[in-house]
């Protein structure tokens, strides 16, 4: 399976127009993590399904979604209901509770990354807005291929280049 994870543009349209041009053949799905501060029937949603932000204000978006694709079962939240500021462990909660394979998430606009119990938890930045280590790229998303063995992801810049020191490649645990 092959997912596109991009949050936080904070009404920068345009780039999520340039990233459906590029990739809505070459995905089966891709998600936005919440604060895109476009209207929920914004077109730009009919191929990318969303969440709330904390200023998607007056939007009547989800504030999480449970998307099945392939094998994945695929949780997508924007994080400022689930205090992913100061730690995952609402989100791990969440994750358990739901079943879900990958977690994604924003509204801190600094990407991460990591596999916990089989389950990947993603940020893929800021599109738009980022901010710590990463933030001289001018904004990122995330590629996201799974196998039943593995799990890469490959993180881009807005110029749609891959960014070659973020690159990960996660084993899944095999029972």
């Amino acid at each position: 399976m092959k997912l596109l994870v991009v949050s936080d543009n904070h009404g920068d349209r345009d780039i999520l127009v340039k990233l459906q041009q590029e990739y809505v053949d070459k995905m089966d799905l891709m998600i936005h993590c919440g604060d895109s501060e476009l209207a929920v029937d914004d077109e730009i949603f009919d191929n990318m399904p969303s969440v709330l932000g904390n200023n998607d204000w007056g939007q009547p978006f989800p504030e999480k979604r449970l998307l099945e694709v392939a094998s994945e079962r695929v949780l997508v939240t924007h994080g400022h209901l689930y205090n992913v500021n100061f730690n995952l462990d609402e989100l791990v909660m969440l994750a358990r509770r739901r079943n879900a394979s990958i977690i994604a998430y924003g509204h801190t606009h600094q990407l991460a990354v990591t596999m916990q119990n089989g389950k990947l938890y993603i940020n893929p930045g800021s599109i738009s807005l980022p901010r710590g280590e990463y933030s001289y790229l001018g904004g990122t998303y995330a590629i996201i291929t799974t196998s039943k063995t593995q799990v890469d992801v490959q993180y881009y810049n807005r110029a749609m280049e891959p960014v070659e020191d973020l690159h990960f490649t996660f084993e899944r645990n095999m029972k």
